[in-house]
């Protein structure tokens, strides 16, 4: 099945809506999103931010393989993801998904299908900056 995909590293803050309107919707009743923020506090200590790093060239093309298999698997019809590098604070956006689809059920388990691959298979990695130090945290979960 072919669909749409629009894939967006981001070192800057994320523009959710206008990631949005790069879904193309034609014939889908669903869209679902997906929106992953900065919790200010872990363990009852305040984070004072996180900082992402990437493998630069291999977190769009993985991004995009992700969004194929979801198409594939769902019956999407459209893929637009977003994910922050560099350091964002509490409150910040940090991922962004949405998924298009001619039915609810089919997109909702799309989009959690693919928050659960990125988490599981994006170069990407995770600093925990607190008052008490910074921390690498094994995976994104």
């Amino acid at each position: 099945m072919q669909g749409h995909i629009f894939i967006q590293e981001a070192p800057e803050q994320l523009d959710v809506d206008n990631l949005r309107t790069h879904l193309q919707t034609e014939g889908c009743g669903a869209i679902v999103s997906f929106i992953g923020i900065t919790r200010g506090q872990d363990g009852g200590e305040e984070v004072l931010r996180l900082e992402f790093d990437a493998w630069q060239d291999k977190l769009s093309d993985t991004l995009n393989t992700l969004a194929e298999q979801a198409i594939s698997k769902f019956g999407l019809r459209s893929v637009a993801m977003a994910h922050r590098t560099g350091s964002v604070g509490p409150g910040e956006d940090i991922v962004a998904i949405h998924v298009a689809s001619p039915h609810r059920k089919e997109a909702f388990e799309g989009c959690s299908w693919l928050i659960d691959e990125l988490k599981r298979q994006a170069p990407l990695w995770k600093k925990e900056v607190k008052p008490s130090g910074a921390t690498w945290k094994a995976g994104l979960g």
